[in-house]
């Protein structure tokens, strides 16, 4: 359960490339030791809007804050683990070997690197393909090598952009069931889907419609606002009330 302390605060927040606009005037704010999601179709801006909270991008209008701290800034990337929607892997090394050298970028060295490449290669269920070349592993064995990465360093914040696509549904349940675990032990997590069931597994969502924020609370009190019988209808209601 979230308790009232913000880690990401995003105020008036707007993002264009050239004269078409992405994001129309965002505020958010997610907790401490939240599973927050954006849910919305392709094209809706939900990318957009976490690689602003990553700081990989710059927002055009407003301010992102993460961890108190207004974004794009260097130094907190430390703190924050991102999983993109393309996989930033190195093909032709082995897993291990691109797992060592994303830890070595952020500071892990030695047994502790170790210990940790094997804790989160457990996670995801890798342990057999570890040394095998990336350019050998399936489009959902690589996107859990990819997941395992950005936990790798134990973030304070984990940035998760469709984590799940492409993954079978017995180890999605299992990687859910371990996203849950540290968002108790106190990491906060935002992540993007167009996944109802997924959606309805966070403890708020932002329902995101072309660049705009149509509403923001628990899956089950936007059920409940809405009159809906599931999150897709109540996902509706909104995209048809706010068009």
């Amino acid at each position: 359960m979230c308790n009232s302390t913000s880690v990401i605060t995003a105020t008036d927040v707007g993002k264009s490339f050239g004269p078409k606009a992405v994001l129309d005037s965002i505020s958010l704010q997610v907790n401490e030791s939240e599973t927050f999601g954006l849910l919305g179709p392709s094209g809706s801006g939900k990318t957009t809007l976490v690689k602003l909270f990553t700081g990989t991008l710059e927002a055009t209008q407003g301010e992102i804050r993460v961890l108190g701290t207004r974004m794009p800034k260097l130094s907190l990337l430390h703190q924050i683990g991102y999983m993109a929607q393309a996989d930033a892997l190195y093909t032709e090394l082995t897993a291990k070997e691109n797992l060592e050298f994303f830890g070595s970028l952020y500071g892990l060295r030695g047994a502790q690197l170790k210990k940790r490449i094997l804790e989160v290669i457990e996670i995801v269920a890798l342990g057999d393909h570890l040394s095998k070349e990336v350019h050998q592993y399936s489009g959902g064995m690589k996107r859990r090598l990819s997941l395992a990465c950005a936990l790798l360093h134990n973030p304070k914040v984990l940035i998760l952009d469709e984590p799940t696509v492409g993954i079978d549904p017995v180890l999605r349940q299992s990687i859910w069931g371990e996203l849950k675990n540290l968002s108790n032990q106190g990491t906060t997590i935002v992540l993007t889907t167009h996944v109802m069931d997924e959606a309805e597994k966070c403890d708020r969502l932002g329902m995101i419609r072309e660049g705009r924020l149509l509403a923001v609370d628990t899956p089950e009190a936007l059920i409940e606002q809405t009159g809906s019988a599931s999150i897709e209808e109540a996902f509706i209601y909104y995209g048809g009330h706010q068009s």
